[in-house]
């Protein structure tokens, strides 16, 4: 029976190897390879792989014999990412010169030989070095794309076979993306045919007033689908990544928000599922999810007037509306799980603390289980990874490999620390028989030769509630969402239904109202005057009692010129100014 298991895994791992040969369409990927890592947080979302035969040690001298390869032009804090034989990161272009800026890299995820490098600027000046790269790509499977977000908000689109740029948008400057404390940015996501980023934004009009909110992105043309946000006036900028899910029937993306609360979204439509109050600031911990209940943890300010900080919570993802009493599970304060994800195995929670402790709970009732495991060093950012039974868990200056146990909870097989100056920021990933680490100084692919690889299948996905059972329309999406134009152009609209799960229901027609200027016919296009000076037009579409709106900019070529006589407030197409400015004689 061994024989016959350890057969099917070795056969597992060459179809997912020889899929990945086979994908080389720069648009249409042929087959997706179950062994690829193209989310930061790995396959499931959670920093788990079902891979084996990996590296027992970690040793990153030089010689040593499980370094596949190095590259020490490839230091950073990006977590990268494997999709189709080849590893994304973002690095620093030109570093320590006075043509500074950012680059995502492309490169053989066998050899480490540079196949494209995408150079692009960074143009603000509280942005310090050490947090270029601070985002991590994500790769899209169905098309092959990869999606970037530099630390000044420059998102783009690129061809993940040779690196050119499909689409790209200025965040910063056209949405009013907030890169605050030096660069601190989001992670892209992929839903079906969307790619979703999040910040604080400071927009223009009725969102002038800063919040975390997200943009749903057609992943193939980068048009606005969904603009939506959580609570006005954040105390935080955030980097929580989302984490994508089946919940009660349907799907969901659960975050942690800069102000403070978990939330799950509908992916597919920006609207919220339900939302649990956690922290008095901002979260950045990635949630993780298991069944229907969500696992997030913070090292902030708890609520209710408690004096402790941080908190690790287990919360009913299977809920609606504010569920901070009703949703949540148990909580367990005073643990500062504030930069690191949490893993599950088992039916335990393994919870890395800021000081690079490791803290194993109870998944259903937070109980602790054995005595705290501290890894060596001060200070812990990466997140773990559990693969081939093992965790790889990695502190700014040491590492170690820790064996899950049921009575003390974990313990350490391997630890040691990392060369004097060598940091790492980034998490540890793992892909067809490779660990990959980027740590300050380089990127190492590690192997060990002697072992045979192999890989258990993935399990399968939770399914949504079937579509047939609920054909009634709940909500109306007018896409685009937001448009910059220009005077005299010409926009298309389209009316999208979904239902209370937010599935795609379908396309109708509509009836649409304009508040501001332009025209719209019955068609549904859009048109800007043609001598439009610097206009916002709210577009309302409505079918029965559904209504959905869009916004859009008219914004003539420079140059410019304005004048304040006479008018009570700033321009309304100007980003952030009717909140941050005012008008004074």
């Amino acid at each position: 029976m061994k024989k016959t298991t350890r057969s099917c895994r070795l056969l597992f791992f060459a179809i997912a190897t020889l899929a990945g040969s086979l994908a080389t369409s720069s648009t249409t990927i042929a087959a997706t390879d179950p062994l690829d890592w193209s989310n930061w947080r790995g396959p499931e979302l959670n920093g788990v792989s079902r891979e084996t035969g990996l590296v027992d040690d970690i040793d990153l001298d030089e010689g040593s014999e499980m370094i596949e390869w190095k590259r020490d032009d490839l230091g950073g804090r990006s977590t990268p990412i494997v999709m189709n034989g080849k590893l994304y990161t973002i690095v620093r272009a030109e570093p320590d010169t006075d043509r500074e800026g950012e680059k995502v890299v492309c490169v053989d995820a066998v050899t480490g030989k540079t196949i494209w490098e995408n150079r692009f600027n960074v143009w603000l000046s509280d942005v310090p070095a050490e947090r270029v790269g601070w985002s991590s790509v994500v790769g899209d499977p169905d098309t092959g794309y990869v999606y970037a977000l530099g630390v000044c908000g420059f998102f783009q689109c690129l061809n993940g076979e040779t690196g050119e740029r499909i689409w790209s948008l200025p965040l910063h400057e056209q949405f009013g993306l907030l890169s605050t404390y030096g660069g601190r940015t989001n992670f892209p996501i992929i839903c079906d045919d969307l790619v979703i980023i999040s910040a604080i934004i400071i927009g223009w009009g009725d969102m002038a007033k800063p919040a975390h909110r997200f943009i749903g992105f057609d992943k193939k043309t980068g048009e606005v689908v969904w603009y939506n946000g959580t609570s006005l006036l954040p105390d935080d900028t955030t980097y929580s990544s989302p984490a994508l899910a089946v919940l009660n029937g349907q799907k969901a993306m659960v975050f942690g928000s800069g102000d403070g609360q978990v939330w799950a979204f509908q992916p597919r439509t920006g609207q919220p599922i339900w939302r649990y109050d956690f922290s008095l600031r901002g979260l950045n911990v990635s949630p993780v999810i298991v069944g229907e209940t969500v696992y997030m943890g913070h090292s902030e300010e708890n609520i209710g007037g408690s004096t402790a900080m941080g908190a690790v919570a287990a919360i009913n993802g299977a809920s609606q509306g504010d569920i901070s009493k009703s949703g949540e599970l148990w909580k367990v304060e005073e643990l500062m799980i504030g930069k690191s994800s949490p893993l599950v195995i088992g039916d335990y929670l393994y919870c890395f603390d800021d000081r690079a402790k490791l803290h194993v709970l109870d998944a259903k009732t937070g109980e602790p289980i054995g005595r705290p495991i501290s890894l060596g060093g001060t200070s812990l950012r990466a997140c773990p990874l559990y693969a081939d039974g093992k965790i790889y868990a990695f502190s700014t200056s040491a590492w170690a490999i820790l064996q899950p146990d049921e009575k003390k909870g974990a313990t350490i097989l391997k630890r040691g620390r990392l060369a004097n100056g060598e940091e790492v920021n980034a998490s540890p990933i793992c892909s067809h028989g490779r660990i990959y680490l980027q740590t300050s100084s380089a990127t190492y692919s590690l192997r060990d030769r002697s072992k045979e690889q192999g890989a258990d299948p993935l399990p399968d996905p939770v399914a949504e509630a079937s579509v047939s059972e609920d054909q009634q329309p709940a909500h109306l999406q007018l896409v685009p969402a937001e448009l910059l134009t220009k005077p005299g152009a010409e926009q298309k609209y389209r009316v999208r239904l979904y239902n209370s799960h937010g599935q795609f229901l379908k396309e109708s027609p509509a009836t649409f109202a304009l508040n501001g200027p332009g025209t719209i016919g019955e068609d549904g296009v859009f048109r800007a005057a043609a001598d439009a000076p610097h206009t916002a037009t709210i577009i309302t579409a409505t079918v029965g009692d559904l209504t959905g709106r869009a916004r859009v900019r008219v914004i003539p070529d420079l140059p410019w010129k304005f004048d304040f006589e006479g008018l009570s407030d700033l321009p309304v197409t100007w980003v952030g100014a009717r909140y941050r400015h005012v008008i004074r004689k």
